[in-house]
């Protein structure tokens, strides 16, 4: 018999297909995120388990589970909390006034990992409020951090925009009495149609001072812009509830990329729409994805193509908060 009849048990390998990977940056955890997680892990480290935290800390699997394995405990409402002593924790997204309330009627040590910019968003809306004016959200209804900006204010007041087509319809009390402010994850593009049609139906209506969408949303969609046009296919590391990573999908198809889709790992991949004869893949990953999941992700395409990647840079990111002053106080990582 001829062993070197080219079958499969002896015939050389055949040569991996060449792919281009982009790799957009900024990426991956922002500042706020960062925070919230070392919150969690201080608490931790300094009281021991459990520590309570109300809703997802950031919206990533992965990294929720990651701190449910050193003790966190994840609750949805503080009454699944039993009466206790330990770190009780807000997530990322912010809370309505009524929460902390609550937490200070059962004596809960609280700690707050609202990220500063969503706190700049809450003031902004009760400033508004308490000038006399009808405050306008622009957001997705059912966001966390939605329900904790409406949550600022009395029940009713606070109006909320989610398309053009709201702006639209929307009937004020006073048109000369308005002012809105944003959601910080939303699409850029999306919210400035808004804002441009609110502009135009009531002049003097009132926006903040800065751009209410954080740094870390802006500089991700402009760096996935910049990528969008080159790729056959853009990967966006995320979870299917972050608002951000979502929007990431969006801004990638809009931008000239034939197919965007959000994946928590590389178990998610969709080979099926990977390009069979190499091409470029574009990466991205939302603010609460870890960067371990992205290597992950370029590890996968380079068992199954000889990938070579590209890092495409449009900003640098050196921002960082400061955590609460009861962690401050008994550690010395700031």
């Amino acid at each position: 018999m001829n062993t070197n009849s080219g079958s499969p048990e002896t015939s050389p390998q055949i040569a991996k297909r060449s792919l281009k990977v982009l790799l957009a940056a900024p990426r991956g955890f922002c500042a706020g995120v960062d925070r919230a997680i070392k919150i969690v892990e201080l608490a931790l480290d300094r009281f021991g388990a459990p520590v309570y935290v109300r809703h997802e800390i950031v919206h990533n699997r992965y990294v929720v589970d990651s701190l449910r394995s050193k003790g966190a405990i994840f609750v949805e409402e503080l009454d699944e909390i039993p009466e206790t002593d330990q770190p009780v924790i807000f997530s990322a997204h912010g809370v309505a006034k009524s929460v902390p309330h609550a937490a200070k009627l059962c004596n809960m040590f609280v700690l707050d990992a609202t990220c500063p910019l969503v706190f700049k968003v809450h003031f902004e809306a009760v400033r508004h409020h308490e000038s006399g004016r009808q405050v306008l959200l622009i957001g997705h209804s059912g966001h966390p951090e939605v329900i904790g900006t409406m949550g600022q204010l009395p029940a009713d007041s606070v109006t909320l925009i989610e398309t053009v087509a709201d702006a639209d319809r929307f009937q004020p009390v006073d048109p000369k009495k308005l002012a809105f402010t944003t959601q910080t994850t939303l699409s850029v593009d999306d919210t400035a149609e808004i804002v441009e049609r609110l502009r135009l139906r009531f002049p003097t209506i009132v926006g903040p001072h800065k751009e209410d969408i954080c740094y870390a949303t802006t500089n991700r969609q402009v760096a996935v812009k910049e990528i969008a046009a080159q790729c056959d296919l853009v990967l966006v590391v995320g979870a299917p509830n972050s608002s951000n990573s979502l929007r990431l999908v969006e801004v990638a198809e809009r931008g000239g990329c034939p197919s965007g889709h959000l994946v928590q790992r590389a178990s998610d991949i969709p080979w099926d729409v990977v390009p069979s004869s190499g091409g470029t893949i574009g990466i991205t990953a939302g603010a609460s994805a870890p960067e371990i999941l992205v290597d992950e992700i370029i590890s996968a395409l380079k068992e199954r193509y000889e990938a070579s990647v590209e890092v495409v840079t449009t900003a640098e990111e050196n921002i960082a908060f400061n955590i609460p002053r009861a962690l401050r106080e008994t550690t010395s990582v700031n």
